[in-house]
């Protein structure tokens, strides 16, 4: 066997086990290690682990600069290994440098890292942005390896016209990094208001090289001086060759001075190729003049958890954010989930998780704490993760919405 045969699979089972402490077990589940392939949109969810989480905080490191901070999330637990994150960002003139290391404590007490990400991203001039990120693993030695490059290149034109390349190279069999992906989004400003977007994403195929796979078509519109509404319609191809629409998302998103409301509807094809709505996304955010700021995204669809389709829409999921700054200047998140009872799909909405985000300034930096609780069988809420962040940077804790 030859060397890289022997790099490509070390790291391999390297991944898996280190998959597997982290989980809790002892027997090998695959992990991947590249980006999944594919273009297709997809709802958001929790991963959600039924083990307590506690957190253990440690000192963030020294200051490079004013255009640099770093930041540092120990958790623990009773069940599974500790583990570490750092991450640390650093800008010098056009130059943008991103890393993040995760690591898995080693029962020495040492933590080990086994994946790392680093994002550079390089002003070129006015018109042009390349970014390089690169992820690393380990092999069987624990020795660091590059295991992809994600190459993109942003150019915007003085009309609005903008064009994005982005290139994606995995490793292959022999150890050797070769591009799996290949992605082309162009912009074009078509009217007054009104702008289209094309997407092609090119994936191998079986003969070698990249080929065609998904495309998208975007066409977004100025209706009123408060509204815009879009089409973004996804097209694959068939056994056949042909291309296929596989989705449309239909959005209206209309601004009311600070408070914004968004409905979009999804369509997919059914068994015989007819497009029928599958999913409404609802969402409405708000702003106080004190500057306290509420969002709540309500996600209707035809797919209810335990019954079948009755051709009618019905609410699955309601998420509530409300954001407030307290007379110390603490942010304060709180994130509330509402789903059907399990087991009773028919039911009203009750909650389900409960998400606290706090963020503390202080002289020497910041510290964030995140509280993850889930309601069990008997109606009860534990406390499954708490997650504490040291960062000698001033920044504002931002919630990703599920959907």
């Amino acid at each position: 066997m030859s060397a890289p045969d022997t790099l490509v699979q070390d790291q391999s089972a390297r991944l898996r086990r280190l998959d597997c402490r982290l989980a809790g077990c002892d027997c090998p589940r695959p992990i991947g290690v590249r980006f999944r392939q594919a273009l297709l949109l997809a709802f958001g969810a929790y991963l959600l682990s039924g083990v307590a989480l506690v957190a253990q905080t440690s000192d963030s490191s020294t200051t490079e600069g004013p255009n640099s901070w770093t930041a540092i999330t120990d958790s623990k637990s009773n069940n599974v290994n500790p583990t570490r994150t750092i991450e640390s960002h650093s800008q010098d003139g056009n130059r943008t440098l991103d890393k993040r290391s995760d690591q898995i404590r080693q029962f020495d007490g040492r933590f080990e890292p086994y994946r790392d990400i680093e994002r550079e991203t390089l002003q070129v001039d006015a018109a042009t942005t390349r970014t390089t990120t690169r992820r690393f693993g380990r092999d069987g030695n624990g020795t660091k390896i590059l295991v992809q490059v994600i190459e993109e290149e942003k150019h915007t034109l003085p009309g609005g016209d903008s064009s994005v390349l982005r290139i994606t190279s995995d490793l292959d069999v022999n150890g050797a990094l070769r591009p799996s992906q290949r992605e082309l989004e162009e912009t074009k400003v078509i009217g007054k208001g009104m702008e289209e977007t094309q997407t092609t994403l090119m994936l191998p195929s079986v003969n070698g090289g990249l080929v065609p796979a998904v495309k998208a078509h975007e066409f977004r519109r100025q209706v009123a001086s408060d509204t815009v509404e879009s089409q973004k319609t996804t097209l694959l191809l068939d056994g056949g060759g042909n291309w296929q629409v596989s989705e449309t998302r239909q959005a209206a998103a209309r601004q009311e001075g600070k408070n914004r409301s968004i409905e979009e509807h999804i369509f997919r094809p059914d068994s015989e190729g007819k497009l029928g709505e599958v999913s409404r996304i609802v969402t409405e955010e708000s702003e106080t003049s004190s500057g306290e700021k509420s969002n709540v995204v309500e996600t209707y669809s035809v797919d209810a958890p335990g019954t079948i389709r009755d051709g009618s829409m019905h609410l699955i999921e309601r998420t509530t954010t409300a954001q407030r700054s307290s007379s110390s200047g603490e942010q304060i998140i709180e994130q509330r989930v509402e789903r059907p009872s399990p087991g009773n799909p028919g039911s009203s909405l009750g909650v389900s998780i409960l998400i606290n985000d706090t963020v503390r300034p202080g002289a020497t930096g910041e510290q964030s704490n995140r509280t993850i609780s889930v309601r069990d069988l008997n109606g009860s809420f534990g406390v499954i993760s708490v997650d504490t962040k040291k960062s000698d940077r001033v920044a504002t804790i931002q919630v990703e919405q599920t959907r």
